[in-house]
């Protein structure tokens, strides 16, 4: 019996419309150097500052503490212009599962690259709350654990947020193969979901456990 179900966000629970995409692109660029367009996708659903640091680094730049720092304030800069000109939104079904996880007393908690002043104003643009009665019991940001995805760090404070104690009884879904990657590292069921940017063959190269079509079919995988 699964008792706890982890979500990542950008991509897997939430149409952002690849917003953070260009962003982390812009923002990097923005230093001089070049993003290749397979760093930029090894790098997604990592921490973003670990991430500016290594598509610098990759890009041929040299990235000084610093240079990390203030391209992280242009990337929050331009994620939160973006959002304000094209709000983010659910992806379809996805409010629908989530609920029916819970109804099934399935606790529910959501994992993100992002820090928490990126996350915390997105999930309240969404009506998405944590507590007594709302829609999550717990929220991770990258920034509130030693290093972000691949690593499984977000997933085991999530579940001593929750109280679960045993992996096996744990279900991480994400878009990427960090994702993945984190889900096998913390020795959960790793999903794998195809509402982001990569495709089935693409995720299936990586350690998983399940690919399905989007956040929408974990209930009745479950």
């Amino acid at each position: 019996m699964i008792e706890l179900a982890v979500f990542d966000m950008a991509g897997t629970t939430i149409d952002e419309h690849g917003d953070v995409y260009a962003a982390l692109e812009s923002s990097v660029r923005e230093t001089g150097v070049k993003v290749a367009p397979e760093d930029l996708q090894a790098w997604m659903g990592a921490d973003k500052v670990e991430a500016i640091a290594a598509l610098i680094r990759l890009g041929g730049g040299t990235p000084e503490p610093d240079l990390v720092a203030r391209t992280f304030d242009r990337f929050r800069l331009i994620l939160a212009d973006s959002y304000a000109a094209n709000p983010p939104a659910a992806l379809p079904g996805v409010e629908e599962a989530l609920r029916d996880l819970k109804s099934r007393g399935i606790k529910i908690a959501l994992t993100t690259g992002f820090s928490r002043d990126v996350a915390d104003p997105l999930l309240e643009g969404l009506g998405w709350g944590t507590g007594e009665g709302e829609l999550l019991d717990a929220v991770v940001t990258s920034d509130e654990v030693a290093a972000g995805r691949p690593a499984p760090f977000m997933i085991h404070r999530a579940m001593e947020r929750t109280g679960v104690f045993d992996v096996r009884k744990v279900l991480n879904a994400g878009d990427t193969v960090v994702d993945l990657l984190a889900g096998t590292n913390a020795g959960v069921i790793a999903v794998g979901v195809l509402t982001g940017k990569l495709g089935r063959a693409e995720l299936e190269r990586h350690p998983h456990s399940h690919i399905v079509d989007g956040v929408k079919d974990i209930p009745a995988l479950v």
